[in-house]
């Protein structure tokens, strides 16, 4: 995320995402606007829910192909 809004982040409008990290029995809640990024643990994943990160960005001139690999190049 660091990374992202470094390259990216005066085109980055809005930012909101859950993540999912390995070996954390929470869900990660991020969210920001511009280069500010905030985060931290929600609630526990529910029995059955599935443990997947999503996010959502709004900006302008964002490049979705590079923000996916970037995104993918961190999957554990």
């Amino acid at each position: 995320i660091e990374k992202i809004t470094q390259m990216e982040g005066p085109n980055i409008l809005r930012l909101k995402g859950i993540i999912a990290l390995k070996g954390d029995d929470e869900r990660y809640v991020i969210q920001g606007v511009h280069m500010i990024i905030e985060g931290d643990h929600q609630r526990a994943w529910k029995d059955g829910e599935k443990h997947e990160s999503r996010l959502v960005f709004i900006g302008r001139e964002l490049d979705a192909e590079r923000l996916k690999k970037s995104f993918d190049a961190c999957q554990a």
